[in-house]
């Protein structure tokens, strides 16, 4: 197999097995109203069962992004995909709230053997200039496997039952966790340069980490989106079911729309991205925080609107710039750090956007929507978004900052 072709098969796999992943996250959320009703468990448990499963992924993440550095990728990879599909799958077999709990957390450990190494053979596989495109073909599986996720849970928890989603969540990954083991292996910094493929000690890669300014700003702006995402993707068609008056094609509606919004955002975020990085470092982080400030308003609006049709719109302007963030955030991640460091690197921002953003959002949004709405709940995420951007603007001033002192 030619260099170009492995790095064509191992950049589909890589996207496929992402696609999946994204695919059983949003299970749960599709299912909810039939879970709530079979177990007989309030939002805030609702939100608890999302929580659950990021708390074990981003601890062990930087376990991960550790091993990432030391051994074959691929083989951690195929690891961590059969485990976290057998979990799926088990999951389906739950019938009280502890157990299906339990079955959530164990999806996290396989997860985790795979989020944080995955950008990392990427980066070795194409060079810099290509990265963010590359990388926003990688994250277009987040929108794609949401929808996938919304909508097979959707149909199946109301067609059969939400076990059966589960079961059918679990099959894909057994399969592409098996093809996982014949993708490439390379070079650790192939694409940065023979001084980037000198191994770094950990302590002395921990100590630089600890004072790149660029890296902590844009996990900071990472995670205050991560929480915002991670409130809106659990509790949006909870909330056009109960609040919005749609009955049974609330999930599959939103997946749709999350589809559509999220392929452009990512491809358009990939492409324009790229041009930024081209014409000034840390060029693409910039675009990055302009999407999240765009997107709060839309946000706002959203839980304002009286029509479902035109809320879902709304909604979807509001992915699109969220999702322009795909490319761009991950390669300038990336591009901060030194090869050698980089897949711990990227497992400590996992832990950081999950331990502070997604893991705690979903039960404190179910929280405000017990005490409150879930409208009010939901228009509570356009705060974290603003802030995120701004947190993405300074990242991108202090990596162009670090790039002239290279120089």
């Amino acid at each position: 197999m030619s260099p170009a072709a492995g790095a064509a098969y191992a950049l589909s796999i890589l996207t496929l097995i992402n696609l999946i992943n994204y695919l059983d996250r949003y299970i749960v959320a599709s299912a909810l109203p039939k879970i709530q009703t079979d177990l007989g468990i309030n939002n805030m448990q609702s939100g608890l069962l999302a929580s659950v499963f990021i708390v074990v992924f981003m601890l062990a993440s930087p376990i991960g992004g550790y091993l990432g550095d030391r051994v074959p990728r691929k083989f951690l990879v195929a690891g961590g995909v059969l485990v976290w599909s057998l979990a799926t799958g088990a999951s389906g077999l739950a019938g009280t709230f502890v157990t299906l709990m339990l079955a959530r957390s164990i999806v996290g450990v396989g997860e985790a053997g795979y989020g944080a190494v995955a950008p990392s053979v990427i980066s070795d596989l194409y060079p810099r200039e290509q990265r963010t495109r590359v990388l926003s073909y990688f994250y277009v599986a987040i929108p794609v496997g949401a929808a996938a996720g919304y909508g097979l849970g959707d149909f199946l928890s109301n067609t059969y039952s939400w076990h059966a989603a589960f079961f059918a969540g679990g099959v894909p990954g057994l399969i592409l966790g098996t093809l996982a083991c014949f993708m490439p292996e390379p070079q650790r910094g192939a694409m940065d340069g023979p001084d980037a493929q000198v191994k770094l000690p950990f302590r002395v890669g921990l100590q630089g980490l600890a004072g790149n300014k660029a890296f902590w700003a844009t996990t900071a702006g990472y995670t205050l989106m991560t929480f915002s995402i991670g409130g809106l993707a659990n509790f949006m068609p909870l909330y056009m079911v109960r609040e919005r008056g749609m009955l049974e094609n609330a999930g599959t509606v939103f997946g749709g729309v999350t589809a559509v919004a999220g392929l452009l955002g990512t491809v358009a975020g990939g492409w324009l991205g790229d041009r930024m990085d081209r014409k000034r470092e840390g060029g693409g982080l910039w675009l990055s925080g302009i999407g999240l400030l765009l997107a709060a308003p839309f946000m706002y609006i959203a839980v304002h609107l009286q029509s479902p049709m035109a809320t879902f719109i709304v909604i979807g302007l509001a992915q699109f710039f969220l999702f322009i963030n795909s490319g761009p955030i991950n390669a300038a991640i990336v591009n901060c750090v030194p090869p050698a460091f980089r897949a711990f690197a990227m497992g400590l921002n996992v832990l950081f956007i999950h331990m502070l953003g997604d893991a705690i959002s979903p039960p404190l949004i179910g929280y405000v929507a017990d005490k409150s709405s879930l409208g009010a709940a939901i228009q509570f995420n356009v705060v974290p978004v603003l802030l995120g951007g701004a947190a993405l603007l300074m990242g991108a001033k202090w990596l162009r900052e670090a790039a002239l002192r290279q120089r």
